[in-house]
């Protein structure tokens, strides 16, 4: 009697509750395994990335996100958007990490070329008439051919030609030291037009 009902179930098309779907699922099974692998590379990702998105949930997570209410197919495209998504805002944000290291990398250089040129300026023409402005440490007596004169910045100068200011003296007075042709530097006392030629020694 068993045997004769599974075979009028069969016949008919009234099978039990869930056969039908059962059986609808067995048949692509066989159908997807009868298919060479190679001819489905994009749903094959994309199967790897539904496995993915489910496991990466607990079973808990993933009802209460509403996702077992989901066929597999929309779990898989769902997957597959995901997968798109980050894919795209990663590239994006490599990009702007690419473009902001370039961009701080070029600042450091422009930086460092500013340093170097400012720490140098009066051994080497770096082509800048933009004049040195600091102060004399000490007291200043007036030009002299072979004076020093040692600036707050570090810088130390030496005049090389005769001049004279005579009469002044002064305390830490500012200085402004202007580059002229072929690497030549003239001092001036702030007040005062009188130049000394000086070339750095410091």
């Amino acid at each position: 009697m068993a045997v004769s009902r599974r075979q009028n179930d069969y016949t008919t098309g009234q099978s039990p509750k869930g056969t039908t779907m059962k059986m609808s699922r067995l048949f692509l099974s066989i159908a997807l395994a009868a298919t060479p692998v190679l001819a489905f590379p994009q749903e094959a990702a994309t199967d790897a990335r539904f496995a993915n998105l489910r496991e990466s949930m607990t079973a808990e997570e993933f009802k209460a996100a509403g996702l077992d209410k989901l066929s597999d197919s929309e779990l898989a495209a769902l997957s597959g958007w995901l997968t798109r998504k980050v894919g795209t805002e990663t590239a994006r944000a490599m990009e702007q990490a690419r473009q902001e290291t370039q961009a701080v990398v070029a600042q450091a250089k422009e930086d460092t070329r500013k340093q170097v040129e400012q720490e140098n300026r009066g051994f080497f023409d770096f082509g800048s008439d933009e004049p040195i402005k600091s102060t004399l440490v000490g007291e200043f007596k007036g030009f002299a051919k072979g004076n020093r004169y040692t600036l707050a910045n570090g810088q130390a100068w030496e005049q090389i030609e005769a001049a004279s200011l005579a009469g002044v003296r002064k305390t830490n007075p500012a200085v402004t030291i202007k580059p002229g042709l072929f690497n030549n530097w003239f001092l001036r006392i702030d007040g005062y037009n009188t130049p000394a030629k000086v070339r750095r020694v410091k």
